[in-house]
């Protein structure tokens, strides 16, 4: 442990990070956010392979992926509210249906799921939407592929030869870099949802055809809107320890 910083110093660091759901249009510097990922390279890899790679999208590429995103999701909403017919013509043009390279719109297992529907039921009601107030709710998910206004945009892509290691690489990567946009005074907001669709991504930059889109984290300076007040509850740890058999 350096010096400089104290066991609880770093508790209290670490504790302090939370998600950001709205973003000043402020520009990050290219060379702060070459440090974060230099930061983000000191986590441990799977036999140091450091099996990901991270497209940084900002200026007008944020734009257009953002654009296109946005339109996919407006396809997705209005098929889902269509009924029956919505459902069949999504189908017939493709144009919005999820083409992710993960399986990311699975459903949660029964033990796991009131963890979800806490936070999300927290969090719309801290923003004052009903939770049958349909139409709020598709607008919020949309904000999403805006990136909550975030200037920048990281899409992280893990190599599929390593499978399971190469996204745990990548988890560990990504916390390190959020770390460090919380010590530069900077917000993150990790996210699932713009992985539904990597094809907007890929149009942008040279992936390689083994690499696939794991999600995105939205990066910039948190604004002062009500949102960034929340805090989702933390676990005990009571909840994840596992005891002996014979205990």
């Amino acid at each position: 442990m350096p010096e400089n910083l104290t066991a609880e110093q770093w508790r209290s660091f670490v504790a302090s990070r939370r998600t950001t759901r709205d973003f000043l249009p402020t520009p990050v510097p290219q060379e702060l956010i070459d440090q974060l990922l230099t930061d983000a390279m000191t986590a441990p890899s799977w036999s140091n392979t450091r099996p990901y790679l991270v497209a940084v999208a900002s200026g007008q590429a944020r734009d257009r992926i953002s654009t296109e995103l946005l339109n996919r999701w407006d396809s997705a909403a209005k098929a889902l509210a269509g009924g029956l017919w919505g459902k069949i013509k999504i189908f017939i043009t493709r144009y919005g249906l999820p083409q992710s390279d993960y399986k990311v719109n699975r459903k949660y297992p029964a033990e796991l799921k009131p963890r979800s529907a806490r936070v999300g039921a927290e969090l719309y009601g801290l923003l004052g939407i009903a939770r049958d107030d349909h139409e709020a709710r598709r607008a919020q998910w949309g904000r999403n592929y805006e990136f909550f206004g975030a200037p920048v945009s990281l899409f992280i892509f893990t190599h599929r030869g390593l499978g399971e290691y190469s996204v745990s690489d990548a988890g560990l990567m990504m916390q390190n870099l959020m770390l460090s946009a919380h010590a530069h005074g900077l917000g993150t907001c990790a996210q699932g949802a713009t992985a539904l669709w990597a094809k907007p991504i890929r149009d942008e930059f040279n992936i390689p055809k083994d690499y696939n889109l794991l999600c995105g984290i939205a990066l910039g300076y948190p604004s002062d809107d009500k949102v960034n007040t929340f805090k989702a509850d933390r676990l005990p740890i009571e909840k994840i320890k596992l005891l002996p058999k014979n205990a």
